[in-house]
């Protein structure tokens, strides 16, 4: 009766989870269903059911969360783990029983009751029985359209001229067997959103269902048998691409065998290949994965029709995909506050901001390649993500409205030293004359009002003319700005009665008319 009661208020209210919201998605805009039906089934009522169905696009429901910490045995699992271990080496008459292992655990510190122990003991041994007598498997058999796979797998390849340890994402339709690889330095959330998009992007389009096993950027926590906390972030992808999520059972790789055979076949085959060439950067590498798995699509033979490729059984299959939408906005949320030197931290490396929002908190977006930092007022600025360890990136165009009241900074400001050569070469004479620092601030400031490119060519032709101010560097912008606009076409409505021609003895013609007429009058 409680249960029921929380579900007729939550509809009522309009509080509905990002589970509760995929499975509305799916029901509706996959299987036809009406959103009627659909509140029905899932216990809410159809104003919220409509309310959320007319968002564009997946949307995660945010309400304020529950503090929640771990559970009363999880700081002593470890220990009891190894307990049982040492004990399974014993004659069973030596063994330590439930009360036994209570009694330990108390003597550490242990706070609960004797039960979350007996349930621990139990499944731990269930565990080591079914282990030692070795997994048997069932073949198994996928419908075109049903269902990929997904893991990941460590591997090494040199970038930039060392060798990185990198995280490689494969995703495998699980009937035609079609796959693709992905490289990223990391499983991180914004890793594994990105890796499906390219997946899907591939495969040009998404099946049904979606088989993992218990990563954590999925699972947030593991129940019994199938039942899984899922993580709020990856669901709300799995809304917006329309397909359901399955996670395997504990130790049970077999379960999506599929991909796990894959990550060995592709070690001895393509990234073989990859780790033995040389890569100037990631999307390079990943360029040349997609295409190797493409062509190599072409060549493989299929495990169940022998008679056909891998390319082959993926055309069947290609038709009874979903329609692959837009990619997932998929990055992770993270606040920060903009130190008094205009520099954001994240991931143990510092970002510099502009210096309009020195002390504000801002919002940094993080994607698999860039960070999009979004101010107070909803001002965003995006910046080239860095993998290093203590690195302080600068983008030097943030500081000059600071420069405009603190010229003299530029001597040894750290962020001018990431100027381009023409600009550093203007700095560094302007500023062996008095008041060269308030000139270079001037030529700085003529970057935010006629741009980069237009300020380099001005620097330029100055530092050649040997006449280097920044009255002379304004003039050259001037004329450069003079010379756009007269070149800039003239629009009208007019029309011509007669087209113009090139005819230049017309203008011959007109010349010795008006020759004759000079002789003329002097007669």
């Amino acid at each position: 009766m409680r249960a029921t009661l929380l579900i007729f208020w939550a509809g009522w209210s309009g509080v509905i989870n990002v589970s509760t919201l995929s499975k509305l998605r799916r029901l509706v805009l996959r299987d036809g269903i009406s959103i009627r039906e659909a509140s029905n089934r899932l216990g809410i009522s159809r104003n919220t059911a409509k309310k959320w169905l007319d968002q564009p696009e997946m949307v995660e429901p945010r309400y304020p969360k529950r503090a929640s910490g771990p559970g009363i045995l999880e700081p002593f699992e470890e220990v009891l783990a190894q307990w049982l271990k040492s004990d399974s080496h014993r004659n069973k008459r030596e063994r330590r029983g439930t009360k036994a292992l209570f009694e330990g655990l108390r003597a550490l510190g242990y706070p609960g009751s004797r039960g979350p122990v007996y349930t621990f003991a139990l499944r731990w041994r269930k565990e080591q029985d079914l282990a030692a007598k070795g997994p048997g498997y069932v073949p198994m058999h996928f419908d075109m359209g049903e269902a990929f796979q997904f893991d990941w797998s460590t591997e090494y390849a040199f970038i930039g001229g060392m060798r990185r340890r990198l995280e490689v994402a494969h995703t495998k339709l699980a009937a035609s067997r079609a796959f693709v690889l992905s490289a990223y330095y990391n499983q991180a959330h914004e890793m594994l959103f990105e890796a499906h998009a390219r997946a899907f992007a591939v495969f040009g389009g998404v099946t049904k269902r979606g088989i993992y096993d218990n990563m954590k950027t999925a699972v947030d926590k593991v129940g019994e048998g199938k039942k899984r906390i899922v993580n709020a972030r990856f669901e709300t992808m799995t809304g917006h691409y329309l397909f359901d999520p399955e996670f395997c059972n504990r130790a049970a790789g077999w379960e999506k065998g599929i991909v796990e055979k894959n990550v060995q076949d592709r070690r001895r085959g393509i990234w073989r290949e990859a780790s033995e060439r040389r890569w100037n950067s990631l999307e390079e590498l990943n360029a040349w994965l997609h295409k190797a798995c493409v062509d190599a699509w072409e060549h493989l033979q299929h495990p169940e029709w022998t008679q056909m490729s891998i390319a082959d059984v993926y055309q069947d299959e290609r038709l009874r995909l979903m329609p692959n939408p837009r990619p997932f906005d998929g990055y992770i949320e993270h606040p920060a506050r903009v130190s008094s030197t205009s520099l954001i931290s994240f991931q143990r490396n510092r970002y510099s901001v502009p210096c309009e929002w020195v002390n504000a908190m801002v919002s940094v977006r993080v994607y698999h390649d860039h960070l999009m930092v979004v101010s107070p007022d909803g001002e965003f600025i995006r910046l080239k993500r860095c993998f290093e360890r203590d690195q302080t990136l600068y983008d030097w165009t943030h500081y000059i409205a600071l420069i405009e009241r603190k010229p003299g900074a530029l001597r040894n400001g750290a962020p001018f030293r990431t100027m381009p050569e023409p600009l550093r070469q203007l700095q560094d004479q302007l500023l062996r004359h008095p008041g060269g620092d308030r000139v270079m601030a001037q030529v700085l400031n003529a970057v935010t009002l006629h741009g980069l490119e237009a300020v380099l060519v001005a620097a330029e032709l100055a530092l050649q003319s040997g006449r280097v101010s920044a009255e002379h560097v304004l003039n050259v912008l001037s004329r450069l700005k003079e010379q756009t606009r007269n070149n800039e076409p003239v629009h009208t409505h007019l029309n011509l009665s007669r087209p113009s021609q090139a005819n230049v003895d017309r203008y011959d013609r007109l010349r010795r008319a008006q020759l004759n007429g000079q002789e003329v009058s002097h007669a």
